[in-house]
């Protein structure tokens, strides 16, 4: 008796440690994994230095090549359709070599101011988080970006309704979406270009339409015509446009403060703001991100005391945009976790 009970302790040994040896070795995979989907902070800050200056590389080309100029813009890139239409310009599908571009001209010279600053920006923000500048002609205020053929965010929920990227359709890749869009929030915040807020945001279907969805489902911004800035050094602020803000999406502090006292709407004695008017809006554009799908909700639960820290009232009481990205990452690292270890039991 004492030998059998000796025997299966003997063998009970080497099937504990190959257990535990698996288990250590998925859970340096997942850390692994996960660290490879996103990078740190710095790294995301800084990212626009891996990029050589006043260059491009685009889809499938080896070597970066230098900004395109008017005679190669007029020579080289063939306009195919129109693709979209806003105030500032008109944006056409383009060819380049047998790249496709996006080819945007300024729609009214009473916007050419929108329309420089944004070049001005693409031009200084350099980095994994914008759009890439190709080329541009301010003879004729034309330009010409990397494009993306799923579009805007506005259209995330028909693209992930096609056959071919129906298995994008899950919690994991809407939440990578949500913390793309936190971390371009945190870029912008901390610019080459300083402090910049998002002023193209008085609306979800507006801030939605700011952002390309990029074919290997992640996010970019793209549309920097209303980006100014914030300086905190002179004590100025920002105000998003000349006229009177309303609706529960922008911030409190983008509405008329004497809105009901029947006092009339005056730009000169609207108080200025800075960038945590993007940090209120967060709660309201991972909704959207988030959709309707398997452990969405789950997602939400556990989002929920950030978010409700976002929609505080006096803005220095809300977090950076750093901050909320810390929390959506350590919510889906351990989710993945979750998941793993259940399928492991």
């Amino acid at each position: 008796m004492g030998r059998s009970s000796s025997s299966l302790i003997s063998e009970g040994v080497p099937v504990v440690a190959v257990c535990l040896a698996g288990l250590l070795l998925s859970n340096a995979l997942i850390y692994l994994y996960l660290d490879s989907l996103y990078q740190t902070d710095e790294q995301l800050v800084s990212s626009h230095v891996r990029h050589m200056p006043q260059h491009f590389k685009i889809s499938t080309m080896k070597n970066f090549t230098p900004w395109l100029q008017c005679s190669q813009i007029d020579a080289e890139v063939r306009k195919v359709k129109l693709i979209g239409q806003g105030a500032v310009k008109k944006v056409y599908l383009a060819e380049w070599r047998g790249q496709k571009v996006a080819l945007s001209k300024l729609s009214s010279l009473d916007y050419l101011e929108d329309f420089l600053h944004g070049l001005s920006m693409l031009q200084l923000l350099r980095g994994p988080q914008v759009v890439q500048l190709v080329g541009f002609c301010q003879e004729d205020n034309t330009q010409v970006t990397e494009h993306h053929p799923h579009g805007s965010l506005l259209n995330l929920e028909g693209v992930l309704a096609q056959g071919q990227h129906q298995q994008h359709n899950t919690w994991q890749v809407r939440l990578r979406l949500a913390i793309d869009y936190v971390l371009i929030l945190h870029y912008l915040h901390n610019s080459p270009a300083g402090r910049r807020v998002m002023c193209d945001s008085n609306s979800l279907e507006k801030t939605l339409s700011q952002f390309l969805l990029t074919s290997d489902f992640h996010l970019v911004v793209n549309d920097l015509d209303a980006l100014p800035e914030v300086d905190i050094s002179k004590g100025l602020g920002v105000k998003c446009g000349h006229r009177e803000l309303t609706g529960d999406f922008v911030a409190p502090e983008q509405l008329w403060p004497f809105r009901n006292t029947g006092r009339p709407f005056s730009d000169d004695l609207m108080p200025e703001y800075d960038e945590r008017t993007d940090i209120w809006k967060i709660p309201d554009v991972t909704l959207f991100l988030m959709g309707r799908v398997s452990g969405g909700d789950v997602v939400h639960f556990h989002l929920f005391q950030i978010h409700q820290e976002c929609k505080r009232e006096d803005p220095r009481l809300r977090p950076s945009a750093l901050d909320v990205s810390k929390v959506y990452q350590s919510v889906y690292s351990s989710m993945v976790q979750d998941s793993v270890g259940f399928k492991e039991l």
